[in-house]
């Protein structure tokens, strides 16, 4: 089987979201990430995202995910090593820590920030909840977190120590997020996945309505000053975008060109992201793919704004600019 072709290959790319785990079955390693940003793009950092793996089996409850973030430390010193090219993976960790803990997250984040290596950016909670049962995860919500004041509190605590919420949410709850942004003026909020736009379970055979109800509730998140987008997530099973078997990456761009222009639109690009949230999507397209889509995207863009939507947008929200530094690697521009 011939190797996909790698469009623009010299396009510099920061990707903002995916996992490293191991599970049965379902594992995506140091061997995996490694081949996945060697198959050619030009993959200069990521973002690496908690997902509820790795915790320590022993201690306190409350501090078995820092488990998860040394994990992924130690996945960022291998590539930081330099012996597996210029590549600053898990250059940025997003980590987990319950925050209805409130305002005593404090000792939680010190350990996690010592863990990491310095490399903690952000805390994500599982909250995407829905009142159907069709459409509940085990790593779902609670209903209500959002505006459950403890939880307020502790979101308050990462914008104080410079730290960003992650938040995985379905549309139905963009409202709340934009309650949450306005309670916590001081944090940025990191949509995931494009805000979750449903497409199964109750929303399955209403894809137009349910696109228009998500990308009303979009656009109105997106006046809050302190939320940016990530872009990407769309083979998710529950968003309901089906892209048959053997498909190519101009097939993919056009069954997520609706989704993508719209978030564009309604974040602008410097607050928007693009993210492969892998392996999370790697049912039916492999990462060369992925990137191709968008590009193909966003191929009608300028170079300065193609430059946010790969690399910028997410090198300043999550503060990438000093592992850049520290590598002696220069910043993606958009004269690359």
């Amino acid at each position: 089987m011939n190797a996909p072709t790698i469009l623009e290959p010299a396009l510099p790319i920061v990707d903002s979201h995916h996992h490293v785990r191991d599970r049965p079955g379902d594992s995506y390693l140091f061997p995996d990430l490694r081949a996945d940003l060697a198959a050619g793009h030009a993959v200069r950092a990521t973002v690496a995202v908690e997902c509820g793996d790795m915790y320590r089996t022993f201690g306190p409850e409350e501090m078995r995910p820092i488990g998860e973030t040394e994990f992924l430390a130690g996945v960022a010193a291998m590539f930081a090593s330099g012996r597996y090219g210029p590549r600053l993976a898990c250059a940025g960790i997003v980590g987990h820590v319950d925050l209805r803990l409130g305002d005593r997250v404090e000792p939680i984040l010190d350990a996690l920030t010592a863990a990491s290596g310095g490399r903690l950016r952000g805390i994500r909670n599982p909250v995407a909840w829905h009142p159907d049962p069709a459409l509940r995860k085990t790593r779902g919500g609670p209903e209500g977190i959002l505006r459950d004041a403890d939880f307020r509190a502790g979101v308050a605590r990462l914008g104080g120590r410079g730290l960003s919420l992650d938040a995985w949410v379905y549309h139905t709850q963009l409202a709340e997020v934009a309650e949450l942004a306005r309670a916590c003026p001081g944090t940025t909020i990191v949509l995931n996945h494009v805000g979750g736009p449903l497409g199964a379970g109750p929303y399955a055979g209403r894809k137009h309505e349910a696109f228009a109800e998500w990308r009303s509730a979009l656009r109105t998140l997106a006046v809050e000053p302190n939320v940016v987008c990530k872009v990407g997530g769309l083979g998710l099973p529950i968003m309901g975008i089906a892209v048959s078997a053997g498909a190519t990456h101009d097939d993919y761009a056009q069954a997520w060109k609706p989704y993508v222009d719209a978030a564009i639109e309604a974040f602008g690009v410097e607050r928007c992201m693009l993210e492969s949230n892998f392996p999370s999507d790697r049912d039916g397209v492999d990462y060369v793919t992925v990137w191709n889509a968008f590009k193909r995207l966003t191929a009608g863009y300028s170079p300065r704004e193609r430059t946010a939507l790969f690399s910028a947008t997410a090198i300043r929200v999550y503060r990438l600019e000093r592992a850049f530094a520290d590598a002696g690697e220069p910043l993606p521009s958009a004269s690359h």
